[in-house]
């Protein structure tokens, strides 16, 4: 029986439909019956394709075909396949997506639609790439009151700064490689500036807490102004550099959720995780701190998430798989990031920074702060590490040092 359908016949539609072909045989064991994909639909022609056959221009087809039981939507975006996905569920038909935009924007209401119409909305691809941890949060971890996650979530920021502390390129030529290498997009913005990891660091804590975490109530901050003198000071104090999103209770039934640059601990296992590799570590008060690792994006490794939730949805179906958090359009859901405590790397410029009056004066802003060294380091330069602070206060702190150094840099401690 053909009653799959691929939406998206990029990097990763042409990975799922190559998978599942290959692993054709394996898969309709596991599921139990004959299965197949019918249509790829993509608005390009693909002549030569081996799968030619296959495909369709008007989503319609797909729609008012009452065979196709699972879509893969793997256009991306929020316009199309937000209105693609609705129409679908609408009429009983499961929906698996790797699209992280559109569960971060728009999940709640897309699981609603699915229980309405007895079907499911998967979205393992979402976050992670080929790592499993959507279902591990939903099913192994369930018995757990999640105290915190926390992720390297973003592959292309994570290549870059660890070419940076390796190999002691700048910013903009690890950049450079990235793109070349086919790990960023020649518009680098989402990943760079912390965008991408939002999206997913929302996904996981939605689904940890039970309610939507939207992306504009989450701080995000990228690494485009981290330069090698902060890679130096870090490493030299025992740290690395790497983008973290955060979530975790803040109590009182809210929640406080970050994505930012963070001076890691060498002895952290998130400082060990490099290149294009993703990390998420979970910790439960029942099964302490688990770490999911792997590659992070990728044409096989996303599309065998992908078909992973293709199958789980064609053993399910006409049946609904619990796995959804309800709809919560409250910004107080969401700590404000000022609000929380944190310690901070501070990289400050001075006429003088050796001066006998400036280091007491930091203490009497900050109290007690560790200083670092680099070598070489300037006299115009000086760089610590405070205690932890309310965020607010250590804003007003750095406002009243300005008035006689130049912030060039802060970043904080994990």
């Amino acid at each position: 029986m053909q009653n799959i359908a691929v939406i998206g016949y990029g990097v990763v539609g042409s990975g799922t439909v190559e998978l599942f072909e290959k692993n054709k045989e394996e898969i309709c064991r596991k599921i139990g019956r004959d299965c197949g994909i019918k249509y790829i639909c993509d608005l390009r022609d693909f002549p030569g394709d081996k799968y030619e056959s296959k495909l369709v221009k008007d989503f319609n087809v797909i729609l008012n075909d009452d065979d196709i039981e699972v879509v893969a939507e793997v256009v991306g975006g929020v316009t199309f396949a937000y209105e693609y996905t609705k129409k679908l569920l609408a009429r009983g038909k499961s929906v698996v997506t790797s699209n992280k935009e559109l569960v971060a924007t728009h999940g709640a209401e897309l699981f609603e639609i699915a229980r309405q119409n007895n079907c499911n909305y998967l979205f393992e691809a979402s976050v992670g790439g080929g790592i499993p941890i959507i279902r591990p949060l939903n099913k192994c971890l369930a018995g757990n009151s999640i105290e915190q996650i926390s992720g390297i979530l973003n592959g292309t920021t994570n290549f870059i700064l660890t070419k940076m502390i390796r190999e002691q390129m700048t910013f903009e030529d690890a950049l450079k490689m990235a793109q070349e290498l086919g790990y960023a997009e020649a518009d680098p913005t989402a990943d760079v500036e912390g965008h991408d990891a939002c999206r997913k660091i929302c996904i996981l804590g939605s689904l940890a807490y039970g309610k939507q975490i939207y992306p504009q109530y989450v701080h995000c901050s990228g690494i485009s102004r981290i330069t090698l003198d902060d890679v130096e000071y870090a490493e030299n104090a025992g740290y690395g550099i790497k983008l973290v999103g955060t979530v975790k209770p803040a109590g009182n039934g809210r929640i406080s959720a970050i994505v930012c640059p963070r001076l890691v601990p060498k002895s952290s296992l998130l400082a060990s995780v490099d290149d294009v590799y993703n990390a998420i570590s979970v910790t439960g008060d029942g099964v302490g701190d688990v770490l999911f690792y792997g590659k992070g994006a990728g044409k096989l490794p996303t599309a065998s998430a992908v078909v992973g939730d293709i199958i789980d949805c064609l053993k399910h179906h006409d049946r609904h798989i619990m796995l959804d958090w309800e709809d919560c359009t409250d910004p107080s859901y969401v700590v404000p990031y000022k609000q929380t405590e944190n310690s901070m790397y501070v990289r400050i410029k001075a006429a003088d920074a050796d001066a006998e009056d400036l280091k007491p004066a930091i203490t009497e802003l900050f109290g007690k702060v560790m200083y670092l060294e680099r070598n070489g380091r300037p006299d115009d330069e000086l760089a610590f590490i405070t205690p932890v602070m309310v965020e607010a206060k250590l804003d007003d702190a750095l406002a009243k040092l300005s008035e006689s150094a130049e912030i060039a840099s802060k970043i904080r401690l994990m």
